[in-house]
């Protein structure tokens, strides 16, 4: 069994859950890490030895509030690593969240359905 990832938030670093036990996966927060490519490189590499033998049905929650350029990049090719995994039978569901008011996560997460063929649901956040 693939041991768990888990990466504590910081002010330039999202939160990262990915535990296939209990099937939460999910990123968020921030991502403006000086070396995206260093940040990133664990969670790509998990999610390659997750994909040899996934669970059934994989859920991944996208809660990002602002990532850059260099973290767009990463996130792409995880949401990719995430279609590959769809492409090979598995059930796959993305739930991209953004806030009522941030229409760049809305239009960041549509782009990224028109880009993949894995089911991208958009999802408002309700503020209260």
């Amino acid at each position: 069994m693939l041991k768990p990832l888990k990466i504590e938030p910081t002010h330039k670093t999202p939160r990262v859950y990915l535990e296939p036990e209990t099937n939460t996966f999910e990123l968020g927060g921030r991502s403006i890490p000086e070396d995206s490519v260093g940040f990133y490189k664990p969670i790509l590499e998990w999610m390659d030895a997750y994909a040899e033998n996934p669970n059934p049905k994989t859920e991944f929650k996208f809660e990002l509030e602002y990532f850059n350029t260099s973290s767009s990049k990463n996130i792409l090719e995880l949401l990719k690593k995430l279609e590959a995994i769809f492409n090979k039978g598995n059930e796959v569901h993305i739930i991209w969240y953004y806030d009522e008011d941030d229409e760049d996560m809305e239009e960041t997460g549509e782009d990224y359905k028109a880009l993949l063929q894995v089911p991208l649901e958009l999802v408002m956040k309700a503020h209260y």
